[in-house]
């Protein structure tokens, strides 16, 4: 694992967007591992402006989404479908077809659950995971006891996860209890996984994923087992890094972080 830390959160938004282009650009195939939130809405505004001006080109990429709610349609404007179509799909050039989501209106939600699973293997993984991470330090929707070995499964949200996510529906009370989430153990198959972090609200959280002991009551923990992941955080989110100091002296003398200096 390595921290990168910038002075900004649009900054530490800005370097996400332009290592998936990188990325993007150099395999033209690539699998893309997608996260939803607030703070990914920054990162795919960077992304539309990046295949808008520069003519980045998501024609032959293929995309999953780490997470659905249960119970909720694509057409629902509070599910993850409709959050990346918005955000995303409907505003560069990757075709529908290519782009994946746990179906969380299936009939049979674990047979839905191996299916998504089997389509990933079909595709030859993911080659890059965006990630991000919420104040239980979880992954997707890999809640407190998630196993670090866990695939694709319908979780029950934490009552942190729902306080969390409340405000974001009209009638809060209406949230979904359930999700489908990639497994913590589906994630770590990742070729390359990158979490991005900002705000004073994640120093704790992130302190603990990126300098604490795994465990998996924080599932981001488990992304210290991972041979190549980037953590991506603003000053406030380093606020609680013990080696803050060290981070920053990587991206400014490390070669592999020049291009983006």
């Amino acid at each position: 694992m390595e921290a990168i830390i910038r002075p900004t959160a649009e900054a530490a938004a800005d370097l996400a967007a332009r290592i998936i282009a990188r990325e993007l650009r150099a395999n033209p195939h690539l699998v893309l591992g997608l996260a939803t939130g607030r703070t990914m809405e920054t990162v795919y505004s960077r992304l539309v402006r990046i295949h808008r001006e520069e003519k980045l080109d998501f024609s032959l990429c293929r995309t999953f989404n780490l997470d659905e709610y249960v119970g909720l349609p694509g057409s629902d404007r509070h599910s993850y479908r409709h959050y990346m179509n918005h955000h995303l799909f409907l505003q560069v050039n990757i075709d529908l077809r290519n782009t994946h989501l746990p179906d969380g209106m299936a009939a049979n939600l674990e047979a839905e659950c191996e299916r998504y699973e089997r389509l990933i293997s079909k595709f030859g993984g993911i080659n890059l995971q965006l990630l991000g991470i919420g104040r239980t330090g979880h992954l997707g929707f890999n809640e407190p006891l998630s196993a670090l070995r866990s695939r694709t499964r319908v979780k029950a949200l934490s009552p942190i996860t729902l306080a969390q996510n409340a405000p974001l529906f009209q009638e809060p009370a209406q949230m979904p209890r359930r999700a489908i989430t990639m497994g913590v153990g589906t994630i770590l198959e990742c070729q390359r996984c990158l979490l991005l972090a900002t705000g004073a609200e994640k120093a704790d959280i992130v302190a603990k994923a990126v300098e604490g002991p795994i465990t998996s009551m924080i599932s981001a923990t488990a992304l210290q087992l991972h041979s190549r992941c980037t953590v991506v955080v603003d000053e406030a989110a380093a606020a609680r890094l013990q080696e803050a100091d060290y981070y920053r002296w990587i991206f400014e003398n490390e070669p592999e972080w020049e291009a983006f200096r």
